[in-house]
């Protein structure tokens, strides 16, 4: 059951697709949401290599405290406009602490939403997304930066390989798999193996004990990363919503070798609960 729900304001100019898509969730389940704009302290421009005039300092305070302003105001006007409970807040941080304060905030919360980070820009909603997946014992969704649409779950992709972190994303996403009306469940493998082994049958029986149907698919990409044949798969699939379990891996492993969840964070083009 989903209750309550915090979604990572994002500032302009960066289009805050979170707060779009938290809404929409908010509005599907009758939930409460949450904003949070974090006001971030004052940076001088690089030219200062000195001491800062004071009064540096406080117009760039004054011009972040506006910008916070105006995104709290749209997100409060878009949850009035849905119809739902909502609630905002401006969180004075660094760029250091965001990320963790935003972590124990959604530990008092079903769920959080966080925009995907977009290409070229510095990492916040990366860190942020980390926090609240490591920090927070809740799941995640991740928001694409190109999403345009709310909540929608027509059809439904699980990525299985048999993790405790996929079991739990499961559990978590079991609000969202009852709605749907076609969910895959998706394992990707290296080779074809036997003919009598079926991955992710038990965890199929699972599911269908809770009323949920679903088709169980292999797909075998030899040579291509999991991350990318799960996209790919996804897109051929027409999937709006991907659910899987995040960083089976360390997160130092994956930022030096690759993984499915940095793969799926850096180039994903659908909403994706993930958890740990």
């Amino acid at each position: 059951m989903i209750r309550d729900i915090v979604v990572n304001l994002s500032f302009p100019p960066i289009r805050d697709v979170a707060g779009d898509f938290a809404v929409s969730i908010a509005t599907a389940f009758n939930a409460h949401v949450a904003g949070i704009a974090f006001l971030y302290d004052p940076v001088p421009p690089k030219v200062y290599l000195g001491s800062v005039p004071p009064a540096l300092i406080e117009t760039i305070r004054s011009e972040h405290e506006n910008e916070a302003g105006k995104v709290v105001a749209e997100f409060d006007h878009l949850a009035r406009r849905a119809g739902v409970s909502a609630e905002s807040r401006v969180v004075n941080a660094n760029f250091v602490s965001a990320s963790d304060s935003f972590g124990r905030i959604a530990r008092q919360f079903d769920l959080s939403v966080v925009g995907q980070a977009e290409p070229n820009r510095l990492a916040l909603e990366e860190l942020i997304i980390e926090a609240a997946l490591f920090d927070s014992g809740r799941p995640v969704i991740v928001v694409p930066y190109i999403q345009k649409d709310g909540l929608k779950l027509d059809r439904i992709m699980i990525c299985w390989d048999g993790s405790r972190n996929a079991v739990r994303a499961i559990a978590d996403a079991m609000p969202f798999l009852r709605r749907s009306k076609a969910i895959e469940l998706v394992i990707v493998a290296n080779d074809f193996g036997k003919d009598d082994e079926i991955p992710g049958a038990d965890i199929a029986q699972h599911l269908a004990r809770h009323g949920l149907n679903l088709v169980l698919k292999r797909i075998v990409r030899p040579g291509l990363d999991v991350g990318n044949a799960l996209l790919s798969h996804a897109a051929d699939a027409s999937i709006d919503f991907i659910v899987m379990g995040a960083y089976g891996h360390s997160r130092l492993r994956e930022f030096i070798l690759g993984g499915a969840t940095r793969g799926i964070l850096g180039a994903m083009t659908i909403p994706t609960l993930m958890s740990h």
